[in-house]
């Protein structure tokens, strides 16, 4: 299984501008569904393709 690193973070341009709130609430948003769509792929996985990564049942809440 390949991991992608799907972190965002906001440019120092983003902070100063108008438009900031709006572009918190994106990356805010854009962070949520990432890891949510972390946590759904590692649900779909077996124990043992778990254990394989070094995880179990009980991490993929705190990831």
């Amino acid at each position: 299984m390949a991991v992608f690193d799907t972190s965002r973070a906001l440019t120092e341009g983003a902070r100063t501008n108008p438009v900031s709130l709006f572009a918190r609430v994106f990356g805010a948003v854009l962070v949520w569904n990432d890891r949510r769509m972390t946590r759904k792929a590692l649900n779909a996985l077996s124990a043992r393709e778990l254990s394989d990564i070094g995880l179990n049942r009980g991490d993929i809440a705190r990831l």
